[in-house]
């Protein structure tokens, strides 16, 4: 397995860049402005859509902020995907996946709602997964005036954003409700940090570090119990049930055991899953569409997943 030689070259870059402060030692608000400004220089900009509308809806700890992605090409009763932007609970916004969610939406002709939830250490667990539970209730109660199909109904999200798109479908498979029809887990957390061998080979390098990812989960779990499957989905006692599931990794990624190991744990239960490594990739390599020519693939292939699944 080689490193890509662009994300080499970008993970070259941000080493001999002495000023690039690391996260986890930044308070939060700073650390949200330095990782945005990561995505004005990585990702694509001002990708051309249909139509963008930002709305705010009832949430449990006051108004959630949405975004809708229209396509070009959406038609009646189209297929939608909630999305759930990454960070580690604690960075990310509307903002930071906007492209992202662009292509999305302009790749498979679904419509986007991105969901922007409570950010930790000032809202821990449970919070961000209220939020997006709520949200995918939302969607799905009002789909005909948002002109969705309301069987047609998908989750997602990239590393944190992925692990609630995973939580999400577990709460409504446990409470029977909203109906979702797909889950799209870009390399998403789903157990504890450290526990596997990729968190030993990419601990420190590779974009997405050991400590950031402990002072992530620090911030979100606030000491709840590592046992609740809705906080580690690894732990849940069965998956079966789940809606059927598209699961990316990155071969250089702390994340990659992990998301591998759930793809494989879904398989077992009888969930029809694809999962699909990325070997020379690094974590965050989807939002990293303007200097990875893999990322901007990728991208395209998972909206293809998407459609083909709510097709």
């Amino acid at each position: 397995m080689t490193l890509d030689p662009q994300a080499k070259a970008l993970l070259d870059g941000l080493a001999a860049d002495a000023s690039a402060p690391k996260l986890y030692n930044l308070p939060p608000e700073a650390a949200r402005e330095f990782y945005k400004s990561l995505g004005s220089v990585a990702d694509l900009q001002a990708v051309p859509i249909g139509k963008v509308e930002d709305v705010s809806i009832p949430g449990p700890g006051g108004e959630i902020p949405l975004r809708i992605y229209t396509p070009v090409a959406a038609g009646g009763g189209s297929p939608a995907l909630v999305f759930f932007h990454g960070g580690g609970w604690v960075i990310g916004d509307l903002d930071t996946h906007d492209a992202l969610c662009r292509t999305l939406a302009n790749e498979s002709g679904a419509r986007v709602i991105a969901v922007h939830y409570r950010l930790a250490p000032e809202h821990p667990y449970p919070a961000a997964l209220e939020d997006c539970y709520a949200a995918v209730k939302w969607v799905e109660a009002n789909a005909s005036k948002l002109d969705i199909d309301a069987n047609r109904i998908a989750v997602g999200g990239d590393s944190a954003g992925g692990h609630l798109a995973a939580t999400v479908s577990l709460r409504a498979k446990s409470e029977k409700s909203p109906h979702i029809a797909f889950q799209m887990l870009i390399y998403p957390v789903t157990d504890v940090p450290g526990r596997t061998g990729s968190y030993k080979s990419f601990a420190e390098g590779y974009f997405l570090e050991l400590p950031t990812m402990e002072w992530f989960f620090k911030a979100y779990a606030a000491g709840q119990d590592e046992n609740d499957p809705l906080l580690v989905p690894l732990k849940a006692p069965s998956l079966a049930g789940l809606p059927q599931a598209y699961v990316v990794t990155a071969g250089f990624d702390v994340l990659r055991d992990e998301g591998r190991a759930y793809a494989e744990a879904l398989k077992a239960a009888g969930v029809e899953t694809e999962y699909v490594n990325y070997d020379g990739m690094i974590h965050g390599f989807f939002n990293l569409q303007a200097v990875l020519d893999v990322s901007r693939e990728a991208v395209k292939t998972a909206a293809i997943a998407l459609r083909e699944a709510l097709a």
